[in-house]
């Protein structure tokens, strides 16, 4: 059972992955941040097919998503369309990956937020989740596409005993298939104090929503990371999944730049940029 936890930051957000009982790890994650715009994109991959594919196909989804940040896609397309191109482009790149393979499909969950000015705007192919806080209520989940997830919907299961469930791992959509995924989104308006938790199963198997947002609100993001990860191994046990975990976090700084920014454009708009009109004008 490996506690090692690897570990990545950018201002605001932190994230970390560990083997737990498994041989390989097919969990990845990824934090990019853009100091000039203040954007961040976050994604999170839970692989699988056997044979070393899942983590080649969480590899890929990774690579897609640092190529698409570095062509600078998400200045030139709404939020939600360059989610949405990540994760075709993914799908496409497992694909490729799947070629000449013998006995192993790569395939992966995603999770992806992209935290630009003051929205937030998520999408999700499988059962990796997000979570969003206000202080430490959830405020809402993204929902697994997975036979677990609609035996809840038809009121056969209690969303909490999801973990446990034999058909918990029986996916209805992923990247890599035959068919290009079906992807859901999701945005918000950000607010001080709001957090977000993106995670892989092996995670939120084991702990419980109350403990991730007791944990999310944590002053230190970084040390509460390293607790719920070492938290979900520990429980996972000799036979526990991999875990992957992201944390971020809507400061007050962070969100009144993200509203003088959007004041200025607007004022710009109007050709209204000398400091005494700031004043004179409500907005």
């Amino acid at each position: 059972m490996d506690q090692g936890i690897e570990a990545q930051a950018v201002p605001s957000v932190v994230a970390g992955r560990a083997r737990g009982g498994r041989a390989e790890q097919q969990d990845a994650c990824i934090c990019l941040h853009d100091p000039a715009t203040d954007v961040r994109l976050l994604v999170l991959a839970d692989g699988m097919g056997g044979d070393g594919a899942g983590e080649l196909a969480s590899a890929g989804v990774i690579e897609v998503t640092r190529r698409l940040w570095g062509q600078g896609l998400w200045r030139e397309q709404p939020g939600p369309l360059f989610l949405e191109t990540l994760c075709q482009s993914a799908h496409a790149e497992l694909r490729r990956r799947g070629e000449g393979l013998v006995g192993a499909e790569p395939h992966s969950t995603v999770v992806a937020l992209l935290l630009r000015g003051r929205r937030a705007c998520w999408a999700h192919v499988g059962d990796s989740r997000l979570y969003r806080f206000q202080g430490g209520r959830c405020l809402g989940r993204t929902e697994d596409h997975s036979v677990a997830q609609l035996k809840v919907a038809r009121g056969e299961l209690a969303a909490e005993a999801m973990g446990g469930d034999a058909d918990q791992h029986m996916l209805l959509r992923g990247l890599g298939g035959p068919q290009p995924p079906q992807v859901e989104h999701g945005f918000a308006a950000l607010r001080p104090g709001q957090s977000f938790a993106l995670c892989s199963d092996g995670v939120w198997e084991r702990l419980s929503t109350d403990e991730l947002g007791r944990l999310a609100r944590r002053r230190d993001l970084r040390r509460a990371m390293r607790e719920a990860l070492a938290q979900a191994v520990e429980r996972g046990g000799a036979d526990g999944d991999n875990v992957s975990l992201i944390f971020a976090r809507i400061g007050w700084v962070q969100w009144w730049h993200a509203r003088s920014a959007r004041l200025w454009a607007r004022l710009a708009g109007r050709g209204m940029t000398r400091a005494g009109d700031v004043g004179m004008r409500q907005v």
